[in-house]
């Protein structure tokens, strides 16, 4: 039994059984700070499997957790979940809010429902699978470093300035509306919104749709069909997206992807220092 005491308040870990922490304890949530640190003192005990359950709008879980850690989140986590993460995986069986893997260097996020907004913010590295739908401003800033390229993959459908000003990194929308026994329907809403790669520069945003996307695309994009290659390649993203929510991948190919990419690498070049260009 671990007893972690801060602020003259004692929190109790079991560690028979799967090192398992209460996240709201007698009903009373416990703050975003003492919860974090929780986790982390479980993990220089060098536990690599932990459950966090009655998570109810904590920030910052996982916070630049670094190694084989694995982190089961039963509840709604706050704002920044997995920010500078560098490895661990995270699920969370429940929905998540804003920013959830900003700034991501490495590790795995996986998501059993919806996540609100700005999903991914400059994330370097790493996977984020989303079972259903997102907010606003996905994937903003996501950029490559080196060899690490960055994916979200969205079961769901999204809301308006995905991918804006992207540097690098992968973007895979599926338009699905995927029910608890992994069976699957069309989306009845709009696959996005609009601004759709607004200012990007680099990576690029796969979107499986009949839709015409020329009327919703942001300054500096351009759509165009997937090459044999690019098709593989998200494929394989798509089969472990499947694999992990328990989803036949049959179906999915009834319909076609469209890529979005960007134009030019400054899109904006000519409304900055314009005369040095």
């Amino acid at each position: 039994m671990i007893v972690n005491e801060s602020n003259d308040k004692i929190y109790e870990i079991g560690l028979e059984d799967a090192q398992v922490i209460e996240a709201a304890p007698k009903g009373i949530p416990m703050d975003y700070k003492d919860l974090n640190a929780l986790i982390r003192e479980v993990v220089n005990l060098d536990y690599k499997k932990i459950i966090v359950n009655n998570v109810c709008g904590q920030r910052f879980i996982g916070a630049a957790l670094q190694g084989d850690v694995e982190l089961t989140i039963n509840g709604i986590p706050g704002n920044d979940l997995g920010i500078f993460m560098d490895g661990p995986s995270i699920m969370i069986n429940g929905n998540c809010e804003d920013q959830c893997g900003n700034t991501m260097n490495a590790g795995t996020i996986i998501i059993d429902g919806d996540c609100g907004d700005v999903v991914g913010l400059s994330s370097r590295g790493g996977n984020i699978f989303i079972k259903n739908n997102v907010g606003y401003r996905v994937g903003i800033h996501m950029k490559e470093y080196q060899n690490k390229c960055p994916v979200i993959i969205i079961g769901g459908t999204t809301g308006d300035y995905l991918g804006e000003y992207m540097a690098g990194g992968k973007i895979i929308v599926l338009g699905l509306e995927v029910l608890p026994d992994g069976t699957f329907y069309e989306n009845k809403q709009p696959i996005c919104g609009s601004n759709l790669g607004a200012g990007i520069h680099g990576g690029s945003i796969y979107l499986r749709t009949n839709d015409n996307l020329d009327q919703r695309l942001g300054v500096g994009t351009r759509c165009s069909e997937l090459s044999i290659e690019e098709d593989k390649e998200i494929m394989a993203y798509v089969s472990e997206f499947c694999k992990i929510f328990n989803i036949s991948l049959d179906g999915i190919r009834n319909m076609p992807f469209k890529a979005v990419k960007p134009i030019s690498k400054r899109p904006f070049g000519g409304n900055y220092c314009s005369q040095l260009i």
